[in-house]
């Protein structure tokens, strides 16, 4: 049997095609690619998951405040390894209005005054606070997603970062000479001082709104609905330690109620930087020497570099987990900045001075514990 040329050029062409698909086959199996894919198919089949089901995505939500909540908990590395515990995080600053953990609070002091008629969206109504700062980004984010002013007064010896950023979020911003509680010139009291003013005044539109992040009680639920559970199903209910500090007192005491809810050997540790009275509250049942009454301390509070945390009064939302604090360590300026440059520069995990006292607190209660057990802190 002859073949014409025509027979002999289709036979070599689809040969040489055959080739060509048969050698990408091959580079395809054998490929890091295909293994990955093979593997994680075999892992699916097994445990009867779909691609969809197996990994977790947030669906998409609605606005700044669907990014709120849920967060990430990592395992800081070096921390880990030179205490053979497994120090976990959880990154609270990765929250989505302004990124730290306020933004919880700051959602749920919004939504429950909504919830109350105390607030109407986009009726020109004013949030009022006091605040360092971290509160007051968190709620002037959440005012312009929700209609709303907000009016912050914040003390004078804070970053001018926070408040430039205040500025910026458009919100009013009032940088106050600290003073002790007991004077209505505090930041806190001028900030109630106003919201009533506001309120009672008829010329004014809408009514001012005091969010009052010190003592309500939205404050610690946010963490006792939200931090905690979550914390608690992320380690799988294996937490031997949770240790942070108080600015408000609301984290502390809500991820100690729902820890202690669920874990009966669970150590609570609040971690206190200098200057602040309530290493000696928790450790010794007073905030200052037994000559000074609580709450009427007039002398400056010791300086340091810490924002955020911190307290020289106790407040509704601290008194509200108080009882289940196991243990308090005071840390200092010195071993908050060195842990901040450590975290940088062994792990690439950048933390302002309060994340960094919580680390330090972390890793003081990790070595405490021994090897093998679980902290748990916040970033």
């Amino acid at each position: 049997m002859q073949w014409t040329s025509r027979e002999l050029l289709l036979g070599f062409t689809t040969g040489i095609a055959v080739t060509l698909v048969l050698d990408q086959v091959r580079r395809y199996v054998t490929s890091p690619y295909f293994g990955r894919r093979h593997t994680h198919s075999q892992a699916q089949a097994k445990s009867g998951t779909s691609s969809s089901s197996a990994d977790s995505i947030r669906p998409a939500g609605s606005g700044i405040e669907s990014t709120i909540g849920n967060t990430p908990l990592i395992v800081i590395p070096s921390l880990s390894k030179v205490t053979g515990c497994t120090i976990y995080a959880k990154a609270e600053f990765l929250n989505g209005a302004g990124n730290s953990p306020k933004d919880r609070v700051a959602l749920s002091i919004i939504t429950r005054a909504e919830s109350q008629g105390l607030l109407t969206p986009h009726g020109g109504d004013t949030v009022y606070e006091g605040t360092s700062g971290s509160t007051g980004i968190s709620l002037a984010t959440l005012c312009r997603a929700r209609g709303y002013l907000a009016h912050i007064c914040m003390p004078s010896d804070q970053s001018h970062e926070k408040s430039n950023l205040l500025l910026k979020l458009g919100a009013i911003v009032e940088r106050v000479t600290p003073a002790p509680i007991v004077d209505q010139a505090h930041f806190v009291n001028r900030a109630r001082i106003l919201a009533d003013q506001h309120t009672a005044d008829p010329t004014r539109p809408g009514r001012g709104y005091f969010a009052n992040q010190f003592e309500t009680e939205a404050n610690w639920r946010a963490h006792y609905e939200g931090t905690g559970p979550e914390i608690l199903a992320q380690t799988e209910n294996k937490v031997d330690a949770f240790v942070a500090g108080a600015g408000t007192g609301g984290t502390l005491s809500g991820v100690a109620m729902a820890l202690k809810e669920q874990l009966d050997n669970v150590k609570i540790v609040l971690a206190d930087p200098q200057g602040s009275g309530l290493y000696n509250k928790v450790q010794h049942g007073v905030m200052f020497h037994s000559l000074e009454r609580e709450g009427t301390r007039r002398r400056d509070q010791v300086d340091s570099i810490v924002e955020g945390i911190g307290l020289t009064r106790s407040t509704a939302n601290f008194e509200q987990g108080r009882e289940l604090i196991d243990e308090a360590v005071k840390i200092t300026d010195a071993q908050a900045k060195n842990m901040a440059r450590w975290l940088v520069e062994q792990d690439g995990i950048f933390v302002g001075s309060s994340s960094a006292v919580n680390c330090v607190g972390a890793l003081q209660t990790a070595i405490k514990l021994g090897p093998g057990h679980s902290v748990v802190t916040i970033l």
